[in-house]
């Protein structure tokens, strides 16, 4: 039975998240049905990782297991015709070993948040980034950000229904760019880890735009860090600007 790695792209407005749900659109649940489409039958695909209802992605990785050996291109191409209309796109596909697996086989994720300063309400970007209606300092939040840098007890940025069986993470890379967006000043976060808690990033932007309006000194991020409790961390963000950019595998099935 030959198994297929999917690049994947949606916008998570309209889902309640990637994980299938009973009564809930879901993005797996929308690849399953494609999948049904052109083998009847039931299909259940493994993602790299779990994106919550908002959060999107342009590098979710899933596999997927099909009875008739199919070319990868036209795999795709079938894909994203039966996933219309709906805003998932299949970007790549590629046949892979038997025991690959999309979240066991994967070395590192990236995410990306997006956050933009401006008083005027967003439109074209509504729904696709997080807006704050001042500037932000964004030394003051590089600082604050340096101390999660590394190997923690994350339990401060953790979700109290988190699953994962322990809080220690090693945080390999946080970064803040100040860009120029389509509708503004933004603040883009870069975060790569091997695997992260959830609400993990979330929960760090939240606690750095305290940073960054000058509510928090930067050393206070460390305070909360060591605190090691879900109280001592600052506001959850809202998950329209978290994107699932991509994720690491020892040979990338898409190269």
């Amino acid at each position: 039975m030959p198994r297929y790695a999917l690049q994947v792209e949606y916008h998570g407005g309209p889902f309640a998240g990637w994980q299938r749900q009973a009564d809930q659109p879901s993005v797996q649940g929308a690849i399953e049905a494609a999948l049904a489409k052109l083998e009847p039958g039931a299909h259940t695909i493994a993602a790299a990782g779990r994106t919550d209802a908002g959060v999107h992605a342009t590098g979710q990785v899933a596999h997927c297991d099909l009875l008739r050996d199919w070319d990868p291109f036209r795999l795709s191409e079938a894909l994203n015709f039966h996933l219309k209309p709906l805003p998932v796109a299949i970007r790549a596909c590629a046949l892979v070993a038997e025991d690959w697996h999309a979240r066991f086989s994967a070395q590192e994720r990236r995410y990306l948040f997006r956050l933009l300063m401006r008083r005027a309400p967003a439109t074209f970007e509504a729904g696709l980034v997080w807006q704050v209606k001042q500037d932000l300092d964004a030394a003051a939040m590089r600082e604050g950000a340096a101390y999660l840098l590394g190997n923690h007890d994350f339990t401060t940025f953790r979700s109290s229904i988190c699953q994962a069986a322990s809080p220690v993470k090693t945080l390999d890379e946080i970064r803040i760019e100040a860009v120029e967006g389509p509708s503004g000043h933004e603040l883009q976060f870069h975060l790569r880890a091997r695997s992260f808690l959830h609400n993990q990033v979330r929960s760090i932007v939240g606690t750095l735009e305290r940073v960054g309006t000058g509510a928090w000194a930067p050393e206070q991020v460390r305070e909360a860090l060591e605190a090691r409790d879900r109280a001592a961390c600052g506001p959850v963000c809202p998950p329209e600007g978290l994107y699932l950019a991509g994720v690491g595998y020892p040979d990338d099935p898409f190269a």
